[in-house]
């Protein structure tokens, strides 16, 4: 083992989901791909806080609640008055979500650099980042600048879940994205964020090309078909448990954190990515973990009691 017990820290938006089913009822949910992945790791009791804006408000007392049940860290939440950040998720056929935001004036997209600064860890272990927080100001600006002053040894973790919906310059993502990449030692993509960001490229070869790193590493969401381990020289895959989806809400999410608390509980650090074989065996937890996610409703990761 080459880690260290300095903490994970996930940061991005926490919201509400609004979940409008096929036969019309609305159910709401706390999400956010962030939250969902700080929630994934304290279920399966991992060392974890989430830094970002969370409202005074109603819903963002239930999303406090939620966090702390879940054994996250509360003690780099940043308050606010603003109101709590909602999606729309509207469900097809399959249970596959599509996604509509209100955000503006909100919690989510309020985070300030002083604030962040303010509440992160000096010793960060690992810094996950993504989804609406590299979309949103001023919180995508103030997490870029977080990733500049990270010192060597954190392991920097990201996922860009894009959502082309609320993406409205392009461009200025893609120029994001390429910056942060070159600090990034994991990055997480599903096939259809691979499609927008490289149409013309297979997943495997789009997913290369995000690796800016030395020794970093993609994972590659397949849904039912597992997903693939990404390196510079291997392609390796993994497969999933076949269940029946009631929706995939937080799946990805779920993904995610079960990687990085796989991680975390090794003690494993920026070195042992290049150890493929610990690497696709956590890829492999982290389907478990997914699998779990897509057969309840909501993103509703499971404990580690349950695996």
């Amino acid at each position: 083992m080459t880690g260290d017990a300095r903490p994970v820290v996930v940061t991005g938006e926490a919201l509400v989901d609004l979940v409008l089913s096929r036969d019309g009822r609305v159910d709401g949910h706390p999400g956010g791909g962030p939250y969902n992945v700080a929630r994934t790791i304290g279920r399966l009791e991992q060392p974890v806080t989430y830094l970002g804006r969370i409202s005074t408000d109603g819903f963002g007392a239930r999303l406090r609640r939620e966090l702390e049940a879940d054994g996250v860290g509360l003690e780099t939440v940043v308050a606010t008055d603003d109101p709590t950040t909602l999606a729309l998720a509207e469900l097809d056929e399959s249970g596959a979500a599509s996604y509509h935001f209100y955000s503006q004036g909100t919690s989510a997209p309020g985070l300030t650099l002083p604030a962040a600064t303010a509440a992160l860890p000096e010793n960060v272990g690992t810094f996950y980042l993504g989804t609406l927080g590299l979309v949103f100001e001023p919180i995508a600006t103030t997490l870029e600048s977080l990733v500049e002053r990270l010192d060597d040894r954190a392991l920097v973790a990201l996922d860009p879940n894009c959502r082309p919906t609320v993406i409205q310059d392009p461009a200025g993502f893609r120029g994001r994205l390429a910056r942060l990449l070159a600090r990034t030692d994991i990055v997480k993509a599903s096939e259809d964020d691979l499609a927008w960001l490289d149409p013309d490229a297979a997943p495997a070869d789009a997913a290369r090309a995000l690796l800016a790193v030395e020794g970093a590493v993609a994972l590659v969401t397949l849904g039912g078909e597992g997903a693939l381990v990404v390196t510079g020289e291997d392609v390796l895959h993994v497969d999933a448990p076949r269940i029946s989806v009631v929706d995939t809400i937080g799946a990805g999410d779920a993904f995610m954190g079960a990687f990085l608390a796989t991680w975390s509980r090794h003690g494993y650090g920026r070195r042992d990515l290049a150890r493929t074989d610990a690497v696709a065996e956590a890829a492999a937890f982290a389907c478990r973990v997914a699998a779990v996610t897509c057969s309840r409703a909501g993103a509703d990761p499971p404990r580690l009691a349950e695996l």
